[in-house]
């Protein structure tokens, strides 16, 4: 194999978010890092740029055993925006604004569901209230007349990823981090050093495996029973309005998720379905998530119904099991998992930055104690 240069300090593989801040933060404390990455299907190069703090209603209804998961994470997704706002400094401004976000209802039994949830939200730090009908119209004019109420999460906020993927990888090649665009299929179980399907030599002192829906066939190579399965998924975007939406827009039972840039941009999503590809292909649109997710947005926002799509594109989620996965594998301490359990976008910067601080031996952002791989064993 042929080396790039003589002596790596960390290897990150993955080169979406989670990985390329677990890089930024490695290489700003000195270290000679390089990523190496599929550079196919990379859930954050087709992210639509939510930052999530509440506990996602679709993520709540799909999965009921993994709740407590969620829940007992919530103290993560507050130190995953702070995170957020200290990269978006760094970076020169990714178009983050922190104005909340609202989940709705258009029904009692859903109201009763956000008291709930806020009730539980709240014990875990979150800043939260219920708003009914009347309260509404004051902050969100914007909402149709079917909504009767919502929960307002006051830390939640969105931002520009497209702004924000271009910022962070210009910034970590002005740091000297080296970007290979490989493959890696498996482990030397006797030196830990990594198999490419490439003639590169990927060897490092310590290696960071932040590769999303790739992760989980590494870690079982290395005995963790994790479950990485890629999961398509439908996303919009409009052409420019008056900027009107300042809140992340979900709904306490429908698949939605709706936000605005400040460019008056609508990116639209929420959790429709994609068609996967074949292989390694790429995902492609079903129809019908198309013309679902947009027709429920404009009942929600009656006002972006005059809007024209621009896009509409698919991409790879990475649901775990609602709870992060930071650190070494105990049978190869060398080796490092940085796996968000679920929103990947909005938990990247902290999984990353703390995924590279155990393996370099800084300080992480928050304790990533209770997000141990030793659970998966």
């Amino acid at each position: 194999m042929v080396p790039m240069t003589d002596q790596i300090d960390l290897l990150v593989i993955g080169g979406g978010i989670t990985g390329q801040c677990a890089a930024l933060a490695a290489a700003e404390h000195g270290a000679c890092v390089r990523i190496v990455d599929f550079k196919r299907n990379a859930g954050s190069h087709a992210n639509a740029g939510s930052l999530h703090v509440q506990m996602q209603s679709r993520f709540l209804r799909l999965n009921p055993h993994l709740a407590d998961n969620l829940e007992s994470s919530l103290p993560l997704y507050l130190e995953a925006v702070a995170a957020w706002e200290a990269l978006d400094r760094k970076l020169g401004g990714v178009e983050l604004t922190r104005e909340g976000g609202l989940m709705l209802a258009d029904s009692p039994e859903q109201m009763t569901f956000l008291r709930q949830k806020a009730e539980r939200e709240a014990k875990k730090g979150l800043s939260v209230d219920i708003l009914d009908r009347d309260a509404l119209p004051k902050i969100a004019p914007y909402l149709g007349s079917t909504i009767m109420g919502a929960e307002i999460c006051h830390d939640e906020g969105k931002l520009n990823p497209l702004i924000a993927n271009r910022k962070l990888e210009a910034r970590l090649t002005e740091l000297g981090v080296e970007h290979v665009y490989d493959r890696i299929i498996g482990f030397d179980m006797t030196t830990s050093n990594p198999i490419a399907k490439g003639t590169i030599d990927h060897s490092a002192d310590q290696i960071v495996i932040a590769a999303a829906w790739g992760s989980g066939a590494l870690a079982n190579e290395l005995g963790l029973a994790i479950k990485t399965p890629p999961e398509p998924l439908h996303m919009n975007i409009t052409e420019a309005g008056d900027y009107r939406i300042h809140h992340l827009i979900q709904h306490a039972e429908r698949p939605i998720t709706l936000k605005q840039f400040r460019s008056g941009q609508v990116v639209i999503g929420g959790g429709w379905s994609a068609q996967a590809g074949e292989g390694d292909g790429i995902p492609t649109i079903l129809s019908q998530s198309l013309l679902g997710n947009v027709a429920l947005a404009a009942t929600i926002a009656p006002g972006i119904g005059g809007l024209r799509l621009l896009r509409t594109w698919a991409g790879y989620n990475t649901p775990v099991d609602g709870k992060a996965t930071i650190g070494p594998t105990l049978l190869h301490p060398r080796l490092h998992l940085a796996l968000p359990g679920d929103a990947g976008y909005t938990l990247g910067p902290v999984v990353g930055q703390c995924a590279a601080a155990l393996a370099m031996g800084f300080d992480p952002l928050t304790d990533p104690t209770p997000y141990a791989v030793s659970r998966w064993t």
